[in-house]
């Protein structure tokens, strides 16, 4: 996922988005340790796509706190 794609979005889809890659993130975790996880790739995928989207909802919240 694109960062350009994630700032198309409202902060509550960004939260969303971001509560389903932290239950993605912690069946991965699961997966490895039970070694069923096939992709480990994707482990490092969910986690930059997490870290993404906090920086993109920390950046909108003081435009946010200017606006109002």
């Amino acid at each position: 996922m694109k960062a350009e794609e994630l700032r198309g979005k409202t902060s509550d889809q960004l939260k969303e988005q971001l509560l389903d890659l932290k239950k993605e993130q912690f069946n991965l975790r699961f997966q490895k340790a039970t070694g069923q996880l096939e992709n480990t790739a994707r482990v490092r995928e969910v986690r930059r796509d997490i870290a993404r989207i906090r920086t993109i909802l920390s950046s909108q919240q003081p435009a946010q706190a200017s606006a109002s």
